[in-house]
């Protein structure tokens, strides 16, 4: 089994950062995680006050979510990656209508992430795309995740969610190596992957083949992230850190 590092989206456990930001932070790097990946913060925790915070915790900051980094968004974007010190850049969601309603469609969100890709690369960053269900959708023969492929400047990479593609019809075993070369980023997360609104579960007790995910990955980083859950969720992060250390021993 391969043995990457093991970062949490902080998105995961939102509502334990709005009720406590740093004892939650501290819970995190006491389960055995050394990195986080940032989206938003809550009200009064600046970038700047939570990267001091991870580098007292020695957390890394593997990546962060943003908007795209254009237009009115672009100088928050940046000095929010700059201040954390990380250097990728994801980009969470593009709408899927229009975006991914259709073939013109995906190529205009193609558009959008080759003129982010250009802001991200002028401050040193490597910008990501994140999917969700629909990307994986069949456009012309072949999915919307791997058009993408051909219309984005090769110098954007993806974070691979295999939930979503899983939800979306696809074999996240198969994407997963079609991308390696393009995946720095890996989001792992698990549950029954049969519908969109569907409560997920700790990494490693739902229906995706983790093992061979994680065997077959050869990104950077596996990001746990869960969207929602029926349990406990500090418990089903602590789960799933155990799980994918489990793996790799």
């Amino acid at each position: 089994m391969t043995d990457q590092p093991i970062s949490l989206q902080l998105y995961t456990v939102r509502d334990a950062l709005d009720a406590d930001f740093e004892g939650t932070i501290r819970k995190i790097a006491e389960m055995g995680y050394t990195a986080v990946e940032a989206a938003n913060f809550p009200d009064g925790v600046t970038p700047q006050s939570a990267k001091t915070l991870f580098d007292s915790l020695n957390l890394t900051v593997s990546s962060a979510h943003s908007q795209p980094p254009i237009g009115d968004n672009r100088n928050a974007a940046l000095e929010k990656l700059d201040a954390l010190g990380c250097q990728y850049m994801v980009i969470p969601w593009l709408d899927p209508d229009p975006y991914f309603a259709d073939l013109d469609g995906i190529k205009r969100a193609c558009d959008l992430l080759n003129e982010s890709n250009q802001v991200a690369q002028s401050a040193g960053l490597t910008l990501a795309y994140h999917n969700h269900w629909f990307e994986p959708a069949i456009f012309d023969g072949k999915s919307g995740l791997h058009h993408m492929l051909d219309y984005l400047d090769e110098s954007i990479v993806f974070e691979l969610d295999v939930y979503w593609v899983k939800v979306g019809g696809l074999d996240p075993v198969e994407v997963v190596k079609d991308l390696n070369p393009r995946m720095p980023l890996l989001h792992v997360k698990d549950g029954p992957a049969e519908a969109i609104e569907q409560d997920m579960t700790a990494v490693g007790a739902g229906a995706l083949d983790i093992p061979a995910i994680v065997s077959a990955s050869e990104a950077q980083w596996h990001i746990v992230e869960l969207d929602r859950c029926a349990t406990d969720m500090l418990e089903a992060v602590a789960q799933s850190f155990t799980y994918l250390k489990g793996l790799s021993s």
